[in-house]
């Protein structure tokens, strides 16, 4: 269950930068998701982004809170919180925070980066391991999300089934690259009727969990918000899912079709 949350918040994992097009969001915007496993509910996560000011600039902070309920917390108790503070002008972290408690494993771990210093790449700083140059424009997990939604996808007209798109991210004090292949357009039932979306596959390392590089899929909705509304995981022992229960502060109206 641990791996299986992990994955959940990384998954959430992908965001909108002043090019001039629309915005697919904007500070306010709250969604909550059912983790699911067949017909037993086993989590819930909250993601949400907010100004701010506590740091003596305006930021935008984003969080993403998972944890367990239920029998899945009983056996095994997760509190994950993943937060990252933003700057709207160029989208990129300025800081990011990971505060992960799964069980009696517990991880705290602040990141400092720093856009300007160099010409020709990032100077990142990690209360637990020190200093480290990383590519320019690197992202952490949380705001790639926010850049995927908002940079690429509005962009689909340009790519073609099959097609993967890039963007390098911190994550666990490593380079993480995280690759989605795009494989089409498809309707997704939700609780709240059927929503068109683009479905992405992020290219999986193959072990433990998953057989293919393929077993995992996200779907985000196809209109202005570019909402992330449902994540498949296809593990050895079935079907994981994540899914929208619940959403406000959306910049646009859902576009949601009859159940």
């Amino acid at each position: 269950m641990r791996k299986l949350i992990l994955l959940a918040c990384t998954a959430f994992l992908i965001s909108l930068s002043a090019t001039g097009q629309p915005a697919s969001y904007l500070p306010g915007e709250k969604v909550r998701y059912i983790i699911h496993y067949g017909a037993i509910n086993g989590g819930v996560a909250t993601l949400e982004i907010v100004s701010d000011t506590s740091t003596g600039r305006e930021l935008w902070h984003a969080k993403l809170d998972a944890r367990t309920t239920g029998m899945a917390d009983a056996l095994f108790r997760v509190r994950d919180i993943y937060e990252v503070y933003i700057d709207p002008e160029t989208e990129l972290p300025f800081k990011s925070i990971r505060n992960i408690r799964e069980g009696k494993y517990k991880r705290y771990n602040v990141v400092l980066f720093d856009h300007t210093s160099r010409q020709d790449s990032a100077i990142l700083t990690s209360d637990l391991t020190g200093i480290h140059i990383a590519p320019q424009g690197i992202h952490d997990i949380l705001s790639c999300f926010y850049w995927f939604r908002n940079n690429n996808l509005p962009d689909m007209e340009n790519v073609k089934k099959g097609d993967v798109i890039t963007i390098m991210t911190w994550f666990t004090d490593e380079l993480y690259p995280m690759r989605m292949k795009f494989i089409g357009i498809e309707d997704v039932r939700t609780r709240q009727g059927k929503i068109r979306c683009l479905k992405f596959n992020p290219v999986t390392e193959t072990g433990r969990l998953f057989k293919t590089e393929e077993d995992v899929s996200f779907w985000f909705s196809a209109d202005k918000n570019f909402l992330p509304v449902k994540i498949r995981f296809d593990i050895f022992v079935g079907a994981f899912m994540v899914e929208v229960e619940s959403y406000e502060g959306l910049l646009y109206p859902l576009d949601i079709r009859k159940k």
